[in-house]
This record gives structure tokens, sequence and C-alpha cells, in this order.
């Protein structure tokens, strides 16, 4: 259980590959914000 266990997360940063115990970070949707209807 080291830098070269691919299965951990520290093996994964080493090896620099995600999957089930390192998620890679999606980007955050940036959908703009409905204008308020103002009467």
């Amino acid at each position: 259980m080291g830098k070269g266990d691919i299965k951990t997360q520290k093996g994964k940063r080493t090896n620099g590959s995600y999957g089930v115990h390192r998620k890679k970070r999606r980007a955050a949707k940036t959908t703009p914000p409905k204008p308020a209807d103002k009467k």
C-alpha cells in the first residue's frame, strides 16, 4: 500500500490517474442566473 499501488489514492496521485478512489473534479456548471421579472 504505497506509491506503486494503483488502487489507492496515493498510487493514483503518483501515477496521475483517476478512478473510484480518486474522483476527477468536474467543472461547475456556469449558467447565468435568469433575470427576475420586475413589474
